[in-house]
């Protein structure tokens, strides 16, 4: 059936879902647009809608609001019951829509134009091609078909007024959970209908991508947008699974869609945070979208530093308490620009004399000393001691003297300080280009030095919270911090209490009447106290003021830090792929995991070696039933 343009009756069915209940910028945006595509929208709602929400979704068309049973699919089938067939009959063409995916960068009209000129029965915007096997386990084909992404599906209406339609939808048992939605509807729709005769297209041409992605809007979305001219990308492209990501790619398919976005087109990225750093966690963000910069430490513009310090007030604030580090202080802190102002705390008057001899020679516009109480270390240097002057700043550097005397030998603390510090305030030209990538990044709230991984901070990544999540998590919520959180995805947080920051983004934290006693006592245990929740909520707390956290690392540091990594996943897959684990790291985990859990057991041994023959012949299985245990522990929501 072909369509005519400029007289098409169409009607838009649109899904929606938040977890809270809320509608960002981004929805409206989009049916700005289709509605001027559209003869009817209908807005079904999963679950709650606020007040605000419900106001904006009733700009476009009537809304749904209904209990949170059975994904998308039970909303679609919500709406066309609701219609009825014979009112569905009248229409043209029948869109079935949700918001999982964010757009449109170019207008839905050069869409539907395009495909009014094809002879189709239903069609959509992207296609997911063919797996061997059943990674859900609902397929009557014992594989997933070609298929369009049910993202989009437009059914026209020789379609819409068949019985077979009518039966498919009249016949959908409940969906109760993702792995249905993909494997009793998704995956199979196309290939029924195409089964019985229907024809059917997508608007984005992609056979032959067939051999490089089977999945091309979440493994290759730049090119898809940039070359085929795709109005859509997947809000999922934000928070997808890294294992599954780096199984396809080198993990550039995120950023590189981010930056086409911001630099390339109209569309407006803000929309893309607005509702990514409520919903979503970040450490996931931070590793999609590469939120790490590598700066330089030799080169920078000094006009331009001069126009963005006048532009924007920056400061130091530094916590200084051991008298023999005075001068290593002070070279660092001479990295600051002139004409940024100066805060150092202590807590005695004896050691404010000491500062200000050594200090009185540094040139900057403002200069204070400050003693303050030895009661909460650093924490309370920037949480108390500057707290009446914090917020008339836009940029701010916090560092402190460090000994980590705990661990031996002395140069493996002193290696834990270089790395805070020099990725904190290396030099001048490095300074002046961490300024310089907040005044570029205006949605960047806290950049921190990466974490320590050597000797004994060696099983830092993979344990970063310690002992302090749930303290974390109780003072989060004592602040009004209602970003996602768990204990298996780590903080993107400052491991060192050295990091850069905007006062407010660290709003939620000075809201807050901090005193010293609410600090422990010195001495105070290592971990698990007050002071180690608030180095893990900082970034929270900027991920709550609609910022996002990111790491920072000099050029210099970064080569240190690369080849510390490869050494170490050198070591790890030396071993492991010697045993004939492998080829890709997600395998290695779960059966490494299997080893250690059922070690000691003959049995189990033997069964193990056992999976480890078959997961070559059948590596879907043995990975859908990792890759589930993987999304259930990390929390990831059932969105497509």
């Amino acid at each position: 059936m072909l369509i005519e343009t400029q007289n098409a009756k169409r009607l838009a069915i649109y899904f929606f879902y938040d977890r809270r209940g809320v509608v960002d910028g981004y929805v409206p945006y989009f049916l700005n647009d289709l509605k001027k595509n559209v003869s009817e929208i209908m807005i079904v709602c999963n679950g709650k809608l606020d007040i605000a929400g419900k106001e904006k979704l009733e700009q476009y068309g009537k809304v749904l609001v209904r209990e949170n049973k059975g994904f998308d699919v039970w909303a679609y089938k919500t709406a066309l019951e609701t219609y009825g067939w014979d009112k569905l009959e009248e229409f043209d063409e029948v869109i079935m829509l949700n918001n999982t995916i964010m757009g449109p960068v170019y207008e839905l009209s050069e869409t539907f134009e395009k495909m009014d000129q094809k002879d189709l029965d239903f069609w959509g915007l992207t296609e997911y091609f063919k797996i061997k096997g059943d990674p859900f386990g609902y397929s009557p084909y014992g594989y997933l078909p070609d298929h369009i992404q049910s993202h989009w599906i437009a059914c026209r209406r020789p379609l819409v007024s068949s019985k077979e339609f009518h039966d498919y939808w009249e016949n959908m048992s409940m969906i109760e959970d993702y792995a249905q939605a993909v494997g009793k509807h998704e995956s199979i729709f196309t290939k029924t209908f195409a089964d019985m005769g229907y024809k059917w297209g997508v608007s984005v041409e992609m056979e032959d991508l067939r051999n490089y992605s089977g999945y091309p809007l979440m493994m290759c979305p730049k090119k898809l947008i940039k070359e085929r001219r795709c109005p859509i990308f997947k809000k999922r492209s934000f928070f997808h699974m890294e294992s599954d990501f780096l199984k396809n790619t080198t993990g550039e398919q995120t950023s590189e869609l981010f930056d086409y976005l911001r630099y390339e087109t109209n569309y407006d990225v803000n929309m893309i945070w607005d509702t990514l750093l409520p919903n979503y966690h970040q450490f996931d963000l931070v590793k999609n979208m590469n939120l790490v910069y590598i700066l330089p430490t030799n080169q920078y513009n000094r006009e331009l530093l001069e126009e963005q310090t006048k532009e924007n007030k920056v400061a130091l604030v530094m916590h200084l308490f051991f008298e023999d580090l005075l001068e290593e202080s002070y070279h660092y802190v001479a990295s600051m620009p002139q004409n940024s102002d100066i805060y150092l705390t202590t807590d005695t008057e004896k050691k404010k004399e000491a500062i200000e001899k050594v200090f009185a020679k540094l040139p900057c516009n403002k200069l204070e000393v400050r003693v303050i109480q030895n009661r909460g270390r650093d924490v309370s240097s920037l949480l108390v001691g500057v707290k009446d002057v914090i917020m008339q700043y836009d940029i701010v550097c916090f560092a402190h003297d460090k000994k980590t005397a705990q661990v031996k030998p002395g140069t493996m603390g002193a290696s834990f300080a270089y790395k805070c510090f020099e990725n904190t305030l290396s030099n001048k030209m490095y300074v002046a280009n961490v300024i310089n990538t907040f005044v570029n990044n205006p949605r960047m709230g806290i950049l921190s030095p990466p974490e320590p991984n050597h000797g004994a901070f060696y099983p830092t990544i993979g344990f970063e919270w310690g002992p302090n999540f749930d303290i974390t998590r109780k003072l989060a919520r004592e602040l009004g911090i209602r970003v996602p959180m768990n204990a298996v995805a780590p903080p993107v947080a400052p491991l060192g209490t050295m990091f850069w920051f905007r006062p407010k983004a660290l709003k939620p934290l000075f809201d807050k009447d901090w005193d010293y006693k609410d600090f422990p006592p010195e001495p105070n245990k290592i971990d698990g106290t007050l002071l180690h929740a608030v180095e893990r909520v900082y970034p929270f707390a900027a991920q709550q003021a609609g910022y996002y956290p990111a790491i920072g690392m000099t050029d210099k540091f970064a080569a240190i830090e690369y080849n510390n990594l490869r050494f170490y996943l050198r070591d790890f897959n030396n071993i492991v792929v010697n045993q004939g684990i492998g080829p890709y790291h997600d395998d290695m985990i779960c059966a490494v995991n299997q080893v250690l859990v059922q070690r000691g057991s003959i049995k189990a041994a033997l069964k193990f070696r056992m999976k480890q023959k078959l997961r070559r012949i059948l590596p879907e299985k043995l990975y859908k039933k990792c890759a589930k245990k993987w999304k259930r522990m990390r929390g990831f929501e059932t969105e497509e």
